[in-house]
Order: structure tokens, then sequence, then C-alpha cells
């Protein structure tokens, strides 16, 4: 035996206790390798996250996080709201509770999505979950077999990306272009999956302000879109964070206004109030109710109870309207301050989408440039971003990258572009 491979208890006498440590966790890292499920080995550590880590790191400029600007929020009143709920409805809130969440609050939900044009709708067919990240989750353990097949956009949410790949689903990505998902190229990829004899379960669309390319699926498609979906029996899982974040304040209208059994709508509160809170929802058709409400149940029991109770407050006790629209504004600020600092620094043969809304600029520089190994160049000129293979199913180079705009000042956003237009015209000279 190789002692220096596999030091005895004799040699290990003689390590440093550093050193020792190292190999005792060594030895328990492998310990229980063999105990992982094959889902495991597909579950994968967010690329965004590791850049928020970086992000954190003094003097750099994240031009990365897709976080709102919570500084505008009435946070002292809603510090009251949280006190009083706690000293005069502590023992409910505190407690534990429904499993598809409370009543009161299910009712708001109505009423936030009445302002995207959803309405008539029944509170019993809505389903609180912690966030929408986990209404995506229970929808494939619902509907997804291992090896069954997803469709979603080109790019889509990286989050979304890494749910599938954990429950062992093989994510089919549909071309978009300036107007969003390309109808077209979603007929031809129905056929060409069917034609392998292999099951598509849903389409996975953010229409609204894509995430990370910003745009939106034009009016003209969308109930194309659904129809084409239809069609084929796939169900259509609309992820709408930021439709109430369009800019002019006259949100597009949701496809699941038109289509109340073909669609299943995932809201958030966590663009429009705070993601801290950990509270999403689910808006079902009612013959898939029962089924989405049992498999979110077993998974987290109920949603909490207290932050439903503190969101309840806040919508009844606050002008939340007049909030969204302050939002509206501030992004819309940031968003002018991040397109004209590209207009002013961007290097020729750099491009970017116009949102009109939401949180994001996706930017594509000249082909045959990696925008990957490009990070840590940025990071050492003081600024981040997310590469854009993170947005994609597979592994091959992309050309792309994410900005966020929607949580830094318009001063120190013209500074972080400034610093990645130096990262990026190395690149392209270098090309």
């Amino acid at each position: 035996m190789n002692t220096a491979e596999n030091p005895t208890a004799q040699d290990r006498e003689s390590l440093p206790t550093e050193s020792e440590l190292a190999l005792e966790r060594a030895e328990a890292s492998t310990r229980h390798e063999s105990l992982f499920s094959e889902r495991a080995a597909n579950i994968k550590q967010s690329a965004v996250r590791d850049v928020f880590d970086i992000s954190l790191r003094p003097g750099l400029v994240s031009l990365a996080g897709g976080n709102p600007y919570l500084s505008s929020l009435p946070l002292e009143k809603i510090g009251t709201m949280a006190h009083q709920l706690i000293a005069q409805e502590g023992l409910t809130a505190l407690q534990y509770g429904g499993g598809k969440g409370t009543i009161e609050l299910r009712q708001h939900i109505c009423e936030v999505m009445a302002e995207e044009g959803i309405t008539n709708v029944d509170p019993e067919n809505i389903v609180v979950t912690a966030g929408s990240q986990s209404a995506q989750d229970v929808a494939c353990k619902v509907f997804c077999d291992p090896g069954d097949v997803v469709l979603c956009e080109d790019p889509t949410y990286v989050g979304a990306l890494n749910t599938f790949e954990a429950h062992q689903i093989q994510v089919e990505s549909v071309a978009m272009d300036e107007d969003g998902l390309v109808p077209e190229a979603l007929r031809e990829r129905i056929a060409e999956v069917t034609a392998t004899g292999k099951r598509i379960k849903f389409l996975y669309t953010i229409p609204n302000f894509n995430n990370p390319s910003g745009i939106s699926l034009a009016a003209a498609r969308r109930q194309e879109v659904v129809d084409i979906c239809r069609e084929a029996n796939i169900l259509v899982l609309e992820d709408n964070p930021y439709g109430l974040l369009k800019f002019d304040g006259e949100p597009y209208p949701t496809l699941r206004a038109d289509n109340p059994d073909d669609v299943i709508y995932m809201g958030s509160f966590s663009k429009i109030l705070a993601p801290g809170l950990r509270i999403g929802w689910a808006l079902l058709p009612e013959h898939l109710t029962r089924r989405f409400y049992l498999a979110s149940e077993a998974v987290v029991l109920c949603p909490p109870t207290l932050n439903q109770m503190l969101i309840t407050s806040y919508l009844d006790g606050h002008d939340w309207r007049g909030q969204i629209s302050a939002y509206r504004g501030l992004y819309a600020e940031r968003c002018t301050a991040m397109l004209s600092a590209l207009e002013e620094l961007m290097p020729e043969g750099v491009r970017w989408t116009t949102p009109t809304g939401g949180f994001f600029i996706w930017v594509t520089l000249p082909e045959g440039i990696d925008t990957y190994p490009l990070l840590a160049e940025a990071i050492d000129d003081g600024v981040v971003f997310i590469p854009g293979a993170a947005f994609t199913p597979g592994d091959e180079p992309n050309n792309r990258l994410r900005l966020a705009f929607s949580a830094i000042d318009p001063e120190k956003i013209h500074e972080g572009v400034k610093r990645l237009a130096v990262v990026l015209n190395r690149a392209i000279d270098a090309a």
C-alpha cells in the first residue's frame, strides 16, 4: 500500500492537526457516497448563487443580482405590523396553518392578479408556495417522471433549469427573437420531440420581461402559443414574477387570463414586496388543484403563517398599488441609466435588449467569445455579471451575459458598465 496516499494510524500520529482534520473531512465526504440517489447527482450549485456570494466583496460593482430595491419600502410601518401581529395574534401567527395558505391571503392574491386581467378566480384553486421556485418544483413532482421532456425558452431562468435537472427531466429549448418565443419554433420542437417517442409534459415560460433577457412575448403570439400547446396536450406553466413591473403601468395580458383550463399561473411577492418572506403562489386549473395541493403539502406541510399574515396586513394597511407604481418609476430610471451607459461605453459589435419592464438586460458579444472565462477578469476589474451559459441547458460556450439594474443606483450603474466595457474591449481585441 502506498502510505503517501493511504496513511496508517501510526503515520497519522505524526501529522499536524490541520492535516489530520483534512484527512478526516476527506473520508467523511466519501463515506456515504454510495447512498446518494440518481436525482442527487443532478442537483448543482446555482451559478447565480456563486456570483451573488462574490458580489459581497467590498469595492465590487454588482450588475449581477436580480434583487428588488427594498429601501423604497415603508420598513418602519412593516416593522410595526409585524410587532402587532406577534403581540396580538401570535397564537395564530406562530402556529401551523392550512396547506393551501390562509384564505385571507388567497383572497388578496385574487386582487393582485386582477391588476393583470386575471378575474373570476376561486381562491380554492390557489396554493400558496415558498416563492414561485417551490411552485416549479411541485409541478415537476406532479407531472414529470424521469426522462420526460419540458420545453422552455432559450434563454430561461437558471433556477427552473436547476429544478428540471434535479428531477431528471430532459429540457428542450425553443428559440426566441425580439418578440419572445417563436411559435413556429415551438411547433417544430414539439414535432421533433414527439417523433422520438418522448412525452412533453409542459412548456415553462416567462412571457413578461423574461429572466434573463428582459424580452416580452408579443401580444399577437400569446394565444397562439397556448393554442399550440393545447393541441399537443401540453400544459403551460406561466411564471410571472415581474408582470406588474411594466414601466408604463399597463401590464401585458397574461396567458392565464383567457385560458383557465390550460395554464398553471405562478406568481410571487418576491419582486413586488420582499423576497425574504418567501411567499409565492400557483393558480391551478380546477381539475389539477387537488393533486398539486397534496404534493405541495407533502413537502412543506404548510406555508409560513406569520409571513402570510404579515403580507395580508401590508396589503390591508398600505397603498400596495402605489408602492408598485413607485417601483416601476424607480426601475424605469435605472433601466434608462443602464441603456445610456451601454450606448456610451460598449465596444463596437456588442448588442443588447431594451426591456419595457422587469430587472434585466441581455448583452450579446460577437460570435466566438465565451463570457464565462471573462467573469474572473471582470471581478479583477471590480465588476460582476452573470455569464449567459447559466441560462441555457447544456455546457456549450455562450457569448451572452445578463446585467441587472434593479438594486443599484444610476451612478454605480454607469461605473459598473464602464468597468465591464474595459473587459469586453480586451476580449474583442484578442478574438
